[in-house]
């Protein structure tokens, strides 16, 4: 991606609805694994590094990041030495995990098999993988293509892969589900409209204002009651919780 990009998805990463309610999502998940206390977390494709200090509340984090300016921007939070690194091949890092994390990545990858697979090698017996992508296809916007996106996925697809690299899935559903039908609108009408703006990077990482914000938010992390309970018909994006056997 543009290093624009990540200098704008750094400045919103910790007040934008969309961010702020996913981590109270991925918060309650984790919250319910029953890690040991000194737990062993990577998160792998870290990105400017929005959600470490969140998980260095359950263990200790270590964090790889392929882009070069994403992972000096991560470094500046100063909760972990994130290092560079990539999927499949390259993770360096040679600790087991009793979680991995590898949220909105697969999607940018090629072989989405192999990363995961790789993954499975690092988890410890009865370790947890939790993942999240993008829901849908028909959802393809002008943001996937900024973040060089290869795809989106639907829960059915996904569960697939992740027991295809070995895991044994043990919870699957879609969220951001309450605000799906406007999202819907929105990118249906992002696509019969015409652009107004070719410089902008990205409509989808512009903050609203306060009130539309906090409104945005508060529905958005609602969902965390229901997930891991339920599984939700539809959504936005895909969670998934599997899980390396013990034997």
């Amino acid at each position: 991606m543009e290093k624009d990009f990540y200098l704008q998805y750094a400045s919103v990463e910790d007040k934008h609805w969309w961010f702020v309610a996913r981590r109270q999502i991925l918060q309650q998940v984790i919250s319910r694994l029953n890690l040991p206390k000194n737990a062993q977390i990577l998160e792998a494709g870290c990105g400017t590094g929005g959600n470490l200090q969140m998980l260095s509340s359950y263990g200790e984090v270590s964090a790889m990041e392929l882009d070069q300016i994403a992972c000096e921007l991560a470094n500046q939070r100063q909760v972990t030495k994130v290092k560079r690194g990539s999927l499949p091949d390259n993770i360096p890092f040679s600790s087991d995990y009793d979680l991995i994390l590898i949220l909105d990545v697969i999607e940018h990858l090629d072989d989405d098999l192999s990363a995961l697979k790789a993954l499975y090698y690092k988890l410890k017996p009865g370790g947890y993988l939790l993942v999240t992508v993008p829901a849908y296809m028909f959802l393809w916007s002008e943001h996937d293509d900024i973040n060089h996106h290869k795809r989106r996925y639907r829960l059915k697809a996904l569960k697939q892969v992740v027991k295809k690299a070995g895991y044994e899935v043990s919870y699957g559903s879609y969220f951001n589900t309450f605000l799906f039908p406007l999202v819907v609108i929105v990118r249906i009408l992002a696509k019969l409209l015409p652009k107004q703006n070719t410089n902008q990077i990205s409509s989808d990482l512009v903050v609203p204002s306060k009130p539309v914000n906090q409104i945005l938010k508060w529905l958005f992390a609602s969902e965390r009651y229901l997930i891991d309970k339920f599984t939700l018909p539809f959504g936005v994006s895909v969670l998934l919780l599997a899980k390396k056997q013990n034997s």
